[in-house]
């Protein structure tokens, strides 16, 4: 396939898109594609550029490790060049520690969109924020070397960039109290037998495989696929009944827009 335009290439991110699929790809494999507060204003840069085509959107990444997680630096007195260290905003107020921390969280937020299905393509090692970027996206699909672990408890530190709600509806409450106090690493294995992954493939037929994915979601038309995950996202919210009365509302605009008729 002919190499595509990026739309975005910074701080660690490249976004490309070719019709309704975009993909987007973290490219500095020589630091295992870790993380910064750079990188994660280059990811919410790049759910903000996303053509009104894309349905799918790919994230995946260069190299032997999908992500070994935040960057060490962080934690250095002299932290990143040109922003401040992790040290000087825990001296700051709660206020601005927090809006920081929302902040940093955008890049993680957005791939969850209802407009879109987001699909993580994920390799050797995700750690810490690694996993929590794989666990922001709808599916995963993971080569047989993948290595989960969330390491934040063992720092003293606990994981803030939006992967507990997700970690807990995935695989319980019990398991994932477990992954995050103990830091653990979660094989490819046990990721698919406990629904973190979508899917777990031979490392040199992850790409085919998310492919086939991305097809087979394209191949459902977009207002249904958008209804459907709007369903299924209320459904842990909603009571039963509540979610009996969501059903109807939807298939009822849907059999209204089929036939032509507004409401």
């Amino acid at each position: 396939m002919a190499s595509l335009d990026p739309v975005l290439d910074k701080d660690g991110v490249r976004l490309t898109v070719d019709d309704a699929i975009a993909t987007v790809t973290l490219t500095n494999p020589a630091k295992r594609n870790a993380q910064s507060p750079a990188l994660w204003r280059a990811l919410t840069q790049a759910g903000r550029s996303l053509p009104g085509s894309v349905r799918v959107v790919v994230l995946r990444a260069e190299g032997k490790s999908f992500s070994a997680g935040l960057d060490r630096q962080a934690f250095t007195p002299e932290g990143f060049d040109g922003e401040p260290s992790f040290i000087d905003l825990a001296r700051g107020s709660d206020a601005e520690l927090d809006a920081t921390i929302a902040e940093y969280q955008e890049a993680f937020a957005w791939w969850r969109r209802s407009d879109i299905v987001s699909i993580a393509a994920v390799q050797g090692h995700a750690i810490g924020a690694g996993f929590q970027l794989a666990l922001a996206c709808d599916l995963r699909v993971v080569a047989d070397d993948v290595q989960f672990a969330m390491r934040e408890t063992s720092l003293g530190l606990v994981p803030d960039l939006t992967g507990t709600h997700p970690l807990v509806g995935l695989v319980g409450y019990a398991r994932a109290l477990e992954i995050c106090a103990t830091g653990r690493l979660v094989t490819a294995d046990e990721a698919e037998r406990t629904g973190l992954a979508n899917l777990a493939v031979p490392a040199d037929q992850l790409d085919e495989a998310v492919r086939d994915l991305s097809a087979a979601l394209l191949a459902a038309p977009r207002d249904a696929v958008i209804e459907t995950k709007a369903l299924l996202r209320g459904a842990q919210e909603r009571t039963y009944e509540e979610q009996r009365v969501a059903e109807r509302a939807a298939q009822a605009r849907r059999l209204r827009d089929l036939a032509g008729v507004g409401d």
